[in-house]
């Protein structure tokens, strides 16, 4: 790996996240020790498509509702790798999270444990993120705790063109602010411009809610 200066808007691999791609933390490295794993796991999530590139499995291990351990495959880049090592290290570290306390870890914390990722890299730390939550959905569903579980529902926003809530998120994460960007991006509204305002405030939302730091 390289680091990478641009002219355009220059940006640059910190020193921690080529310590976190060159040697991650709690990688399973082989498929017999993802099969033990597996088998020793408490739950099991899965994000991403290996058709797009990148894909995360995650596993988790809980004890007295903390997290034990979390490990992880993926067959995603650099950026992935760095931010899921780190925050398998950010949910175990000092006898481990709260499940509650790992739920409220946004991709912008692990970028600050990273010490910046480029903007364009910025999604790649979602993995992570999303992979955690789907494990713990597993956990509660196998241990009957349904009451938990999030089910949070895709939305369409654009009926017409089938744009969804998530894929405005998706376009948070890329980078994109402003309500002109995401019609650039997605071409949202261009059927239907009733759907713009809520369309913004989604846009708004995901931001804040992804970038607004601790």
């Amino acid at each position: 790996m390289y680091d990478i200066e641009s002219k355009q808007g220059g940006w640059f691999y910190s020193q921690t996240v080529k310590d976190h791609f060159f040697e991650p933390k709690n990688f399973v490295k082989t498929q017999e020790e993802a099969k033990e794993i597996a088998q020793a796991s408490d739950g099991v999530g899965i994000e991403g498509s290996p058709a797009c590139g990148d894909v995360m499995k995650m596993w988790i291990k809980v004890k007295d509702n903390k997290i034990a351990d979390c490990k992880w495959q993926t067959f995603g880049c650099a950026s992935a790798i760095a931010a899921t090592s780190m925050f398998s290290v950010m949910v175990t570290e000092s006898g481990g999270l709260l499940i509650d306390e790992a739920l409220k870890i946004k991709p912008q914390n692990i970028v600050d444990r990273l010490d910046g990722l480029p903007a364009r890299k910025f999604h790649c730390s979602v993995l992570a993120d999303k992979a955690f939550r789907e494990a713990v959905n597993d956990y509660y569903k196998k241990t009957n705790q349904f009451d938990k579980i999030d089910e949070t529902k895709i939305k369409v926003v654009d009926k017409i063109l089938n744009i969804t809530d998530k894929d405005i998120e998706e376009a948070a994460l890329h980078g994109v602010k402003t309500l002109d960007e995401l019609q650039k991006r997605t071409k949202i509204g261009a059927q239907d411009k009733n759907c713009l305002p809520e369309a913004e405030e989604l846009l708004r939302y995901y931001n804040e809610k992804h970038f607004s730091g601790k």
